[in-house]
């Protein structure tokens, strides 16, 4: 285990975790299902490696009511029978959204479609917050070495 190297950034600039807690609490009041969304949170983290929102992503989707064997499968949620359509559906919009650079047509219209199949604009927006969100908080806790289980 690396050692941290600074503080999170946006704990350092107060306001800039003030923002970022807004958006946070915009998505959580859209509607969408808490369970949902720590799912995706869990997902995005895992794919950036970031140890402690994998860890607090795991915490949340079980406290949403995630099953262990949804939150011990989410890696793998294309081969496992634990997910909804409408979770699938989501957890394939987080994966394209997250690696952006990964293909020319980082987030295809089957895959679009398929959310929006799902979601209606508000939900989608939500949804693609939470992901951005997700995100911002990887880039921050990675490069610092931001620790599991020190928040």
């Amino acid at each position: 285990m690396s050692t941290q190297r600074m503080p999170n950034p946006a704990v350092l600039l107060p306001d800039a975790m003030e923002a970022l807690m807004a958006v946070n609490r915009a998505v959580a009041g859209a509607g969408l299902d808490g369970k949902l969304l720590a799912l995706s949170h869990l997902r995005a983290s895992q794919i950036n490696g970031c140890g402690p929102c994998v860890a607090g992503g795991a915490h949340q989707a079980r406290q949403h009511g995630a099953t262990a064997d949804q939150v011990d499968s989410v890696a793998a949620w294309r081969e496992t029978p634990w997910f909804s359509d409408e979770e699938r559906a989501a957890l394939a919009l987080t994966e394209a959204v997250t690696r952006l650079a990964d293909r020319s047509d980082p987030v295809p219209d089957h895959l679009w479609d398929l959310a929006a199949k799902h979601f209606d604009q508000k939900e989608l927006a939500a949804l693609l917050l939470n992901i951005a969100m997700t995100n911002a908080f990887n880039r921050l806790n990675a490069p610092t070495r931001q620790q599991a289980g020190t928040w």
